[in-house]
């Protein structure tokens, strides 16, 4: 099982042309190698999925994998609203070695519970990879209900959750129902604390890509139950956690990013920089920690 703290990674890309910055992204990886990330979910929401191609995702997965080379855990994110598309993407990456797939919600469509069910089941028996299910219902339009997620826990190579509704009575009930090797993640930094050190057993984060070090910190403490130490580091993080969440996931991250020389400052269209406001709270709250990042 993977615990601890789980970087939803950004996707870095060049001014102008909005190409991937294949230099960045591997820079990126060896930088949370070294500062003790637990693993690294790739192409996620925070990796900007949306406006990225099929082709330009499966490569920036392939990317990862042979980047890491082991070193550290690769989760491909591989949903879609499509679920012969999400076979694809999800085929792929097990061929190309990554180590576990996340898999969003279908979005826009509304599944019922019998479809979402179907959905998944089909991945399972049709992918031998280890599959993570991701229920962040505020952007897809759809909740996978606690219930559904408990019948989903007996597939063998479903092991996990991301449940971003940042609900911890659901944690309360997945805990108490779904089999012990299923392993349940918070999604929701704001609350990852309280979500691990009631049982959860780590965090898929955005806070992470910009304070990687204390998020770890913060996982470890939490997952051996000391919870003075890990609420502590959190209260520290409370306001880089609110923050980064003042416009739409990642357009925050993708700035604070730049201000550490992680990546440049670029969104692809729809996405644009966040406002000039907030852009100075955001460098107030990286000073206020000295955080330290990279130079180009």
């Amino acid at each position: 099982m993977i615990t601890g703290s789980i970087v939803a990674l950004i996707t870095p890309m060049k001014f102008g042309s909005c190409e991937i910055d294949w230099h960045s992204l591997e820079r990126l990886i060896e930088w949370h190698i070294d500062k003790k990330t637990n693993a690294l979910v790739i192409v996620g929401t925070t990796g900007e999925s949306a406006t990225l191609s099929f082709d330009e995702r499966k490569r920036i997965i392939e990317f990862s994998v042979k980047c890491s080379n082991g070193r550290i855990p690769i989760i491909a994110a591989t949903g879609s609203n499509s679920t012969e598309e999400s076979l694809d993407m999800t085929h792929f990456a097990a061929e190309i070695g990554a180590d576990a797939s996340i898999l969003v919600t279908p979005y826009y469509i509304k599944p019922t519970q019998e479809g979402l069910m179907a959905h998944y089941e089909k991945l399972a028996r049709d992918v031998d990879i280890k599959q993570i299910l991701y229920n962040v219902p505020s952007r897809t339009g759809c909740d996978l209900l606690p219930e559904t997620v408990v019948e989903l826990s007996k597939i063998e190579n479903i092991v996990g959750i991301k449940e971003a509704t940042g609900n911890l009575q659901r944690l309360a009930f997945l805990k108490q129902h779904c089999h012990s090797h299923f392993a349940l993640y918070s999604g929701d930094d704001a609350t990852a604390c309280e979500f691990i050190l009631a049982g959860g057993h780590g965090d898929i984060s955005v806070t992470a890509n910009i304070a990687p070090e204390l998020m770890a910190d913060l996982c470890e403490a939490a997952l051996n139950g000391n919870s003075e130490v890990a609420k502590k580091i959190n209260l520290k993080l409370q306001n880089l956690h609110d923050l980064l969440f003042v416009e739409t996931n990642p357009i925050p991250v993708k700035f604070a990013a730049s201000c550490l020389g992680l990546s440049e400052n670029v969104l692809r269209l729809p996405l644009t920089s966040i406002t000039k406001m907030k852009q100075n709270d955001i460098k107030v709250e990286l000073n206020r920690l000295n955080l330290k990042g990279l130079k180009h």
